[in-house]
């Protein structure tokens, strides 16, 4: 898909965040896979990386996930936030989730390594509702959606650090969705160079049911 020259979705004035494999996806996912760059000030960005820090630091990266879904990565469930962290994570909810939406009690935080990678997966149902939404923190990196049964139509989003990326409903359940590999990192004809990444994902609890057992393992 690098250099394809296909259509991209100019989201806000300036670069885009968005390009797909034409018009009708572009339409279709135009409210269900959203970037808002620079959601957060270098600032917060600083207070949310140190605050997860101290628990990843005591953790190894792991190379085998148990749905194979993720490569280089070590990742927590994390349920107490400071005060400024909250007020962030307030912000989350208000830009992303609507006020009939339940979010999981824990926040996931997943770290990749800069070799790390996240394969094609569409996240189950059990783990998580209709919404997730993620900050990115640390390197920019590309996220790649895929519809499952017409591979032909695709969706990538420029992941900036400080940006928040909302996937809902369709780009959910009908595409999977990756986080592109170092050596595949391309924006179009631009080179997005990955280091390590953290995401801070926030997710709606799936319709009529509790709280589940297993993270799903979302971007």
């Amino acid at each position: 898909m690098t250099g394809s020259g296909l259509l991209a979705l100019r989201t806000l004035p300036g670069p885009s965040w968005v390009r797909g494999s034409g018009p009708a996806v572009l339409k279709r996912l135009r409210d269900a896979a959203v970037v808002r760059p620079g959601f957060l000030s270098a600032a917060e960005e600083e207070i949310l990386s140190r605050e997860v820090e101290p628990e990843l630091r005591r953790r190894r990266y792991e190379f085998d996930h148990w749905d194979a879904a993720i490569h280089g990565f070590r990742e927590t469930e994390k349920s107490r936030w400071s005060e400024a962290s909250r007020a962030i994570l307030q912000r989350v909810q208000a830009a992303a989730f609507g006020p009939d939406q339940t979010l999981l009690s824990s926040v996931h935080v997943l770290d990749l390594e800069r070799q790390g990678y996240i394969k094609p997966h569409v996240d189950s149902v059990k783990f998580c509702g209709a919404t997730i939404a993620g900050l990115s923190l640390l390197s920019p990196s590309v996220m790649r959606l895929v519809h499952t049964q017409e591979p032909g139509e695709w969706l990538e989003l420029l992941l900036e650090p400080g940006s928040l990326y909302i996937l809902r409903d369709s780009a959910r359940y009908d595409f999977s969705h990756e986080i592109l590999r170092d050596e595949e990192s391309f924006f179009g004809e631009r080179r997005v160079p990955r280091g390590r990444r953290i995401s801070v994902i926030c997710r709606s609890i799936p319709e009529g049911m509790g709280e589940p057992g297993k993270p799903s393992p979302a971007c």
